[in-house]
């Protein structure tokens, strides 16, 4: 589907049109079948998905007239945790045109985020690294009337959020890896 230069600019062209109305965008890359994208939406995540997909065959259509159905149902996604999980996603993104054999570096494909002149949104704030790690307490000890600076609190909260305090703890972990 993608392999049509005119289909992949137009897709490029949706990306963009929402950035920064429905969500941020911190990389992406277009395969010949299928795309991937690291997004913080400011709407739904499914909505966000909606304007991606539902703009692009919109616009195949008028645009270019073709009647074709283009996207399956439905969509995978995996919830960023903090920066090393960040980190990884981005390397499976930038491997995908290397992976397939498109490019020897994922700078050299032109419908990735690491091709120069790229537009595309900085990594959140909330993915820096911590300057103060807790270490050597085991994951399951309780702590019991400790204090805490900020980052120590910060931490804490990042690995409760890991494993399974309900939502609404005050960690941000919006920001979503997208395969459709």
């Amino acid at each position: 589907m993608f392999r049509n230069q005119k289909w992949a600019e137009l897709f490029l062209d949706i990306l963009q049109s929402y950035r920064g109305r429905a969500y941020l965008l911190h990389e992406y890359v277009l395969m010949p079948e299928h795309f991937h994208v690291l997004i913080t939406p400011s709407v739904t995540l499914e909505r966000a998905v909606q304007f991606i997909k539902g703009g692009f065959s919109y616009r195949v259509k008028k645009e270019l007239g073709s009647p074709m159905e283009i996207w399956q149902t439905g969509f995978s996604d995996h919830r960023i945790r903090d920066s090393q999980d960040y980190q990884i996603h981005v390397n499976y993104v930038f491997r995908n045109p290397v992976g397939r054999k498109l490019v020897e570096h994922a700078a050299e494909y032109p419908y990735c985020s690491a091709f120069p002149g790229s537009l595309k949104d900085e990594a959140p704030q909330w993915l820096k690294p911590l300057d103060n790690q807790l270490i050597g307490a085991a994951e399951a000890a309780p702590l019991r009337n400790a204090q805490l600076d900020g980052a120590a609190k910060a931490a804490l909260l990042q690995n409760a959020q890991l494993n399974g305090v309900p939502e609404g703890a005050p960690l941000q972990d919006k920001d979503m890896l997208i395969k459709a």
